[in-house]
């Protein structure tokens, strides 16, 4: 098991995100630090350097996120698994509500909380974009949208 991300492999889920974050919906070329291809499932926990297991992240959702694959919700009481780009799409699990990402389900409160979507700074963030009419990015309208699952 590697975690070496190749060329190759980069564009794919770069291209694949169309260079948005996959959590916060912030487009790379807004974000100061840029994105990172992120392990859903780390390696720490099993998960694998392939596609299906990557997903792209800004610097500060892919911090924040670290090697956490879930946490424990105060809306169940249980332990949750985060939001998963590839299985789960965004509008099944957060809306948003002006600048702030709010979560719909226990998946996105965990993820919400872990990835601190609302944390003063991305929010205030998120408002300025939205006043040059840059948040959310045209390329991610569609995870605006409830999907079918």
């Amino acid at each position: 098991m590697t975690s070496y991300v190749s060329a190759e492999l980069r564009r794919l889920v770069e291209s694949r995100a169309e260079r948005t974050c996959e959590y916060c919906l912030i487009h790379e070329s807004d974000t100061f630090f840029g994105c990172q291809v992120d392990h859903i499932v780390s390696e720490k926990h099993g998960g694998s350097t392939e596609g299906e297991n990557l997903a792209y992240a800004c610097t500060f959702c892919n911090q924040s996120k670290g090697t956490d694959v879930a946490s424990v919700s105060p809306m169940t009481g249980g332990l949750v698994r985060l939001f998963n780009p590839r299985t789960d799409h965004w509008a099944d699990h957060f809306s948003l509500r002006g600048n702030a990402i709010e979560p719909l389900t226990p998946i996105g409160e965990v993820t919400a909380r872990i990835l601190r979507l609302n944390e003063p700074e991305r929010v205030l963030e998120r408002e300025t974009l939205i006043g040059m009419g840059r948040y959310p990015p045209s390329q991610a309208k569609t995870r605006l949208v409830k999907g079918d699952t």
